[in-house]
């Protein structure tokens, strides 16, 4: 969750020598892999936890009827000691390593194991008090700090990849070096609120999330290395979204996933295969995949219904103009406190 941007200096490692990032970041995947497993495994579990009805769209389903002081002290106490430890390791490493490496620095050990531990925690946690934060907050703001994220993260690599076809937005450079600086700070909180709103209940829609949450847990475990700023990889910390919100539209059985699937894939085509370095004929084709699926399933859907292609799209493209007025806007007020601050301690002097 640290800077993307990549640092030139050497690392003074032997090339032969085996990446303990990479090693790390494997590692992660099948902890990841297993650990979701272990949900699914124990799902049966959970059967006998009462629900209310539910109620629609804006109703999330999965918590207690009447919540207990230990189901809020637990799931509020376990995320606000992961939120602050993750957020302590972060200005640690951004203050004490700001260095580039292929390998890990003690911090990543650190972080990793946090992590770990908490996602331990959680699963006990729901098995013993089930309830997650989902209780006391909209199930609106858990999908939308992740959607934040994501928008966030096509802010940031406006300069490497652009935004539309591989063209860059006439954004502020100021306003994204200040989406890169402190983005791991968001993207903590996105990540692990997001982990501590849903109880870990063995629903495909439930085991896609935790699995694709445990993988940003880990890139945000990685910061200041090597692996971190691995196009491939971060690629799939955008694409996995795709699966997620398809499944889960499709579990809904509300007919929507067309909605989902090419809104997302309308993401990558437009945006994100522009920063894999793929030639200019792969890039056709994904597009003439694109295009073919779309006339399949939308020749049978209705013509009418094809708004929903360019609806997930055009919110995250006018998101991220909003995004970044927001930042700039916030860095307009700090320089306005700062120099009212400054000057008034000129007058006092």
């Amino acid at each position: 969750m640290a800077t993307l941007v990549q640092d030139s200096s050497s690392d003074n490692v032997n090339t032969n020598a085996p990446r303990r990032d990479i090693q790390a970041l494997w590692a992660g995947v099948i902890f990841s892999l297993v650990f979701t497993a272990i949900i699914w495994a124990l799902g049966g579990q959970l059967a006998d936890v009462p629900h209310l009805p539910d109620a629609g769209a804006a109703w999330y389903y999965w918590k207690l009827p009447e919540p207990t002081l230990m189901s809020r002290l637990t799931s509020w106490g376990f995320y606000l000691a992961h939120q602050f430890a993750i957020f302590g390791l972060i200005w640690y490493a951004q203050k004490y390593v700001r260095k580039y490496k292929a390998g890990l620095h003690p911090v990543n050990v650190v972080a990793l194991g946090v992590n770990a531990l908490f996602i331990v925690l959680h699963l006990l946690q729901t098995h013993i008090w089930y309830d997650g934060l989902a209780q006391d907050t909209s199930i609106f703001s858990s999908q939308g700090a992740v959607i934040v994220m994501l928008i966030w993260i096509m802010l940031m690599e406006n300069n490497r990849r652009g935004v539309i076809f591989g063209k860059k937005l006439p954004l502020s450079q100021r306003v994204i070096r200040f989406a890169r600086k402190y983005h791991g700070y968001f993207f903590a909180w996105a990540i692990i609120y997001t982990f501590w709103f849903h109880p870990m209940e063995a629903t495909s829609g439930h085991l896609v999330g935790f699995f694709y949450t445990f993988l940003l847990m880990l890139q945000g475990s990685l910061f200041f290395t090597r692996i971190h700023i691995n196009k491939w990889w971060m690629f799939v910390q955008e694409i996995v979204v795709l699966a997620h919100g398809t499944l889960v539209a499709i579990v809904q059985g509300n007919n929507m996933w067309p909605m989902f699937f090419f809104g997302f894939a309308g993401v990558f085509i437009i945006t994100q295969m522009h920063g894999l370095g793929l030639s200019r004929t792969v890039k056709w084709l994904f597009l003439a995949a694109y295009a073919i699926g779309a006339l399949i399933v939308y020749s049978d859907r209705g013509v009418n219904r094809l708004w929903e292609l360019a609806s997930i799209p055009a919110i995250d493209y006018i998101a991220l103009v909003v995004l970044a007025a927001l930042i700039w806007l916030v860095m307009k007020g700090t320089d306005f406190v700062r120099n009212r601050l400054s000057a008034s301690s000129t007058q006092a002097a």
